[in-house]
């Protein structure tokens, strides 16, 4: 590694993201994750920007512990060297505040091997301070992880200018504005402190003293700080390497000190550490894995040595490069394992040939599952789809890390005499959010796959509630399995029993014969001699007594909204909270009497990006509920949205369409999409092929509202051969999957309505039952996709 690539390096970020600097956002449009320079944050105020109510995190910082009996890892140590991990989510300003109807993003779910995020970014061009946005200060939190924002002053090479740096340290008597407003930055968003990056050459020992007076002051403000190893006290950029005397009075005015990659010398730097009174752990040797990942040479010896105490902490700069080099999301978690937990998918077996074992190979897991209630949809904050108790009640992808659940503290770990079942985060099916918990495989032996550390209370009324999914009515041949503090390697366990059915069950468990006694661990156990094996787990629980059921929020009312089109707005929502619910749920409700998903937040105010006007409906009722800490959910509090005497059109008109077949030349799928049902028995597209589908392709992605199918009848032929059963699939691309927008099983309609609120470019009418009677051929006259 070369001393300066860490500079090179941000410098290549900020010409990735050079531009100018946005306006002002209006009311309706997408709040983003606050950035000034030095000038700018002295004229910002909560009360005036649009963005701050949007901005905050709601959740508090969790407790951590980490018991040395229950490391997944013999060589991993506890209570030594700490990580912390330098992480660009998106642009300096290009990060939602509450996610984006888009799966994919930085899903980051290894928080039990790291103790501090740093949200990385800032530019010359944009803004050379970065808060970070309240989904990663949500998800973070909820793992015992504290956050700092970036204060990034780059290179001259890179746009940077000392004055920026004057403009930082500028006294206004015995005060220093900026760290004043960095401090109230933090506080109203709720993070912890503040990474401070000084990179700029042209300073002199005053100006060097006056960044160390500024870093005193905000630690006196309540503020955390991380010293980044560049600016010495003389002034200049140069970086040690180590800690050395030309850098430790900022290691002594800062919380903790980022070392740049060359480590001259870690032992020394240890030494020093000490002899000026303080923990060597306060230190953070920096690796960088930008662009090598987990193929990066770290000489892991000289800070983690084998068998032996660890000599600093570690500092990690961009992890994200497993999503960044990723070809999709499975080969984004296929790497993020193998960065944290090593090429065999098992923190307990670090054996390589590598010399990158993955963080579980040196550092102990930490658990925030420290008081009830705990509760996990096994929810990583991003999918394809969004189930609530079961139920899909939105389609499409989405991230929003403000829902995550707290992730396994172990994955995987199985131990078993026969052959070990794969625990996998599944992405085909939920309970509640966008994935689930699945254990499948050859089940010849008893499994037992361990899942949290915890240290869990059990009350005389203490419940645990597993919800579980088989493929069949039966037998689940699943056991929680709970250890406890006083043997915390032991399990005992408790049987699940039978499946009625193949959907979502819940098993609810008493714990009384446990009450006094702390759970150490979590943990299922599979057993019998069933050969394949597949079962779901969509929600783990422990609480006490009843479920409760959160008072519901009031004086939901519509801060701003904004015309994407005539059928489709986004608008800012606002509140007042409910007492501390682990968040609230946003629904439209729509013509048909059910409900779509709109978002969830913690926070008291939520972005919608996008709601579609539904037919020709003048209003849209929003529903709000809050979603207590055990899932139990308050009644809905609601406001009205108005729509606009905007218009509609009929989009497949006219348009290509294609189809599995057609009965004769004049019967192809072009009769579907010309407007007309009036031209006779030939008006129509009929097919008599095995699978019947035709599908019409509108030129762009296009906001929908409804579809119109006119079946047989409407054009003038016998109500028996109307469509009986269909389905109607969406996409906006050829290389997307195909999603159901509209199930029909017993249509008898001539012509039948469906409102959705979707967007795509492509639709396909499949029908399964094609007529009323039996009859093999299908005959539609007109497949209308209606919209703006």
């Amino acid at each position: 590694m070369t001393r300066r690539l860490l500079p090179l390096l941000c410098g290549v970020l900020l010409a990735a993201t050079l531009v100018a600097l946005p306006a002002q956002a209006a009311p309706g449009d997408q709040p983003h994750a606050s950035y000034w320079h030095p000038d700018t944050i002295l004229t910002w105020d909560p009360a005036t920007d649009p963005d701050a109510r949007f901005n905050r995190s709601r959740v508090p910082l969790r407790p951590r512990v980490s018991d040395p009996a229950l490391k997944a890892n013999a060589n991993a140590r506890a209570g030594e060297g700490r990580v912390a991990a330098l992480a660009a989510f998106a642009p300096t300003s290009g990060n939602p505040s509450q996610g984006a109807l888009d799966p994919d993003y930085y899903a980051f779910t290894y928080w039990q091997y790291i103790d501090t995020l740093v949200f990385w970014g800032g530019s010359a061009g944009e803004g050379l301070i970065l808060a970070p946005n309240p989904t990663v200060i949500d998800a973070a939190h909820r793992n015992g992880v504290r956050v700092y924002g970036t204060v990034f002053f780059p290179p001259t090479a890179y746009g940077g200018q000392i004055q920026w740096v004057r403009d930082f340290v500028r006294k206004q008597g015995s005060a220093y504005p900026v760290a004043d407003k960095l401090a109230q930055v933090a506080r109203h968003y709720g993070f912890e402190g503040w990474f401070i990056n000084q990179e700029t050459a042209g300073g002199d020992a005053a100006l060097a003293a006056e960044v160390r007076n500024v870093i005193a002051y905000l630690r006196g403000k309540g503020m955390q700080v991380m010293w980044y190893d560049a600016m010495t006290e003389s002034g200049a950029i140069s970086w040690q390497d180590a800690l050395t005397s030309a850098n430790d009075s900022f290691f002594q005015a800062s919380d903790n000190m980022f070392i740049d990659f060359g480590w001259s010398g870690l032992t020394s730097s240890r030494d020093l550490a000490r002899s000026l009174g303080r923990s060597e752990f306060d230190l953070y040797s920096g690796i960088d894995t930008e662009a090598g990942g987990y193929d990066t040479g770290v000489n892991w010896n000289a800070v983690f040595p084998q068998g032996q105490a660890h000599v600093t902490s570690l500092g990690i700069y961009r992890p994200e490069w497993t999503w960044k080099a990723s070809t999709g999301p499975a080969d984004f978690r296929t790497r993020d394992s193998r960065y944290w937990v090593g090429a065999n998918a098992d923190p307990s077996d670090t054996t390589t040939t590598s010399s990158w074992k993955g963080l579980a190979n040196h550092v102990a897991e930490a658990s925030p599952i420290t008081a009830k209630p705990f509760v996990t949809g096994f929810n990583t904050g991003h999918g394809d789809f969004y189930n609530v108790g079961g139920t899909r009640v939105r389609t499409g992808g989405w991230n929003n890390l403000s829902l995550q659940d707290v992730p396994p503290t172990y994955r995987w770990i199985v131990t078993s005499p026969g052959t070990k079942l794969t625990p996998s985060i599944d992405y085909g099916d939920a309970y509640e959010g966008g994935s689930s918990l699945r254990l499948s495989g050859t089940l010849d032996a008893a499994n037992t796959v361990r899942l949290f550390q915890t240290r869990l209370p059990v009350a005389a009324d203490t419940k645990l509630s597993v919800v579980v999914k088989t493929p069949a009515a039966g037998a689940t041949r699943l056991k929680a399995a709970l250890s406890f503090t006083d043997a915390p390697t032991t399990f005992t366990t408790l049987d699940l029993g039978s499946t009625t059915g193949t959907g979502w069950e819940r098993k609810v468990i008493d714990l009384p014969a446990h009450a006094g006694k702390t759970i150490a661990q979590l943990a299922l156990r599979a057993e019998g001699t069933a050969g394949p094996y597949d079962v779901r787990v969509g929600q783990l629980a422990l609480y006490d007594g009843a479920v409760d059921v959160p008072a519901a929020p009031s004086g939901v009312s519509v801060l701003g909204t904004t015309d994407v089109s005539a059928t489709r707005k986004s608008l800012r929502l606002a509140w007042t909270g409910s007492g501390q619910p682990h968040h609230y749920d946003v629904y439209r409700r729509n013509p048909d009497g059910t409900r779509t998903y709109l978002g969830a937040t913690p926070n008291d105010a939520y972005f919608v990006p996008q709601l579609d006007r539904a037919g020709g409906e003048t209003t849209t009722t929003i529903d709000v509920e809050a979603v207590g800490a055990e899932y139990g959910r308050s009644a809905p509090a609601t406001t009205t949205v108005s729509w606009g005497a905007g218009t509609e059109s009929n989009l497949p008109l006219n348009r290509p369409a294609t189809a599995s077949g057609q009965c004769n030349a004049n019967e192809g799928p072009a009769k579907a999409v010309n407007g007309s049902v009036s031209g006779g028995n030939s008006d129509k597209w009929c097919t008599l092929t095995g699978a019947k589908w035709l599908e019409t392709d509108l030129g762009a992605v296009r906001s929908l509202t409804r579809f119109t199918v006119r079946h047989a009848q409407a054009g003038g032929e016998s109500a028996a051969w109307n469509t009986r059963a269909f389905t109607i699939q969406t996409r906006s691309s050829t290389s997307e999957p195909w999603t159901t927008a509209v199930t029909v099983s017993a249509n008898t309609a001539a012509v039948s309505e469906h409102p959705v609120a979707a967007a795509a470019r492509y639709v396909r009418l499949n029908i399964t039952t094609p007529a009323q009677n039996g009859d093999p051929a299908a005959r539609i006259y007109e497949f209308e996709a209606w919209g703006g």
